[in-house]
């Protein structure tokens, strides 16, 4: 006899379930012990680093080696008596946000595997032996790290196929729609991560610009805009440039450095977004100045 379509997708599921555990086990009992040892013992690349490359790859092939596989096996032996798998994944779904953690590290994780290949033959020696067993496929160690990251998305998928297949009167039905429900939620946590990530980093290259300086220091500002601009002296009408960056709290009145050792500019003056108020100037002898008043201040400025 024909088998059902959501059993067929259910068993899809089980199949690269198997696949991935054996890839996070190579990630994880292969590339990282291995790696690990040789940074243990030959020092030919910091423990640290091995550590950030790998992040917690150990407790996601754990989870999934221990808990889900066995899980997802068991029912599908069993599904000629409870045809389901939504409450499975609905177990699941929590602990998909450990993957959070590793989706944020891996940019990191795959430069300092370049630059640490580049700088330590020894260490990339040993990565290229690890690659060239058969269990590696003919595929590199960067290939392999991809998996965990496009594995989210993937269950996405395939619960959706499932919920899509599933006859309306399926016992399964409710189950596997809160169990996507939740996938669905996770997903959007990974991203929300990154995105949070790519914040701070840019954040910070701002920060590095500007010198480090300690009140302007903060995680919580937003970036909105940033760019040069001329600013014009009542007395004389003369310009001078300068630059702006504009957070969600405060805009910063910058002047560039001219020996660039270090930041790049120096903040002049501090402006207080709340109060602030802007005024576009119409002057035909300069096109494009506006006004912006705050507490501390006005200024002329011009734009381009």
């Amino acid at each position: 006899t024909q088998e059902p379509e959501e059993k067929k997708i259910a068993l899809e599921l089980l199949e690269t379930e198997q696949a991935y555990v054996s890839r996070l086990h190579l990630l994880d009992q292969v590339f990282y012990t291995e790696l690990m040892k040789e940074a243990k013992t030959r020092k030919t690349v910091p423990e640290e680093v091995v550590k950030m490359i790998f992040s917690n790859i150990s407790s996601i092939y754990q989870f999934h080696a221990k808990f889900f596989l066995p899980e997802l096996q068991e029912r599908m032996e069993d599904w000629s008596c409870n045809p389901r798998i939504g409450d499975v994944i609905q177990k699941l779904a929590p602990f998909l946000k450990m993957y959070g953690e590793y989706v944020k590290n891996f940019d990191k994780a795959l430069e300092l595997l370049t630059a640490w290949s580049e700088r330590s033959p020894p260490f990339q020696e040993l990565i290229s032996d690890i690659q060239k067993r058969e269990v590696c496929a003919n595929l590199t160690l960067q290939h392999h790290m991809l998996e965990p990251v496009q594995r989210i998305p993937r269950y996405e998928l395939l619960l959706q196929e499932y919920v899509r297949k599933l006859p309306p009167t399926s016992p399964d039905r409710e189950g596997a729609e809160k169990a996507l429900e939740m996938i669905f939620m996770v997903a959007k946590h990974s991203n929300a991560a990154i995105a949070e990530m790519e914040r701070l980093q840019n954040l910070w290259v701002v920060y590095e610009r500007l010198g480090l300086e300690d009140d302007i220091v903060d995680p919580s500002n937003e970036l909105i805009k940033e760019g040069p601009v001329q600013k014009i002296s009542t007395r004389n009408s003369s310009t001078s440039e300068k630059y702006l960056f504009l957070f969600n709290n405060m805009l910063l009145y910058c002047v560039p450095k001219v020996i660039q050792v270090g930041a790049e500019f120096q903040v002049h003056l501090r402006i207080d977004v709340d109060g602030m108020k802007v005024r576009v100037l119409k002057d035909s002898q300069l096109p494009h100045t506006f006004l912006v008043s705050g507490k501390q201040r006005t200024l002329e400025l011009q734009a381009r």
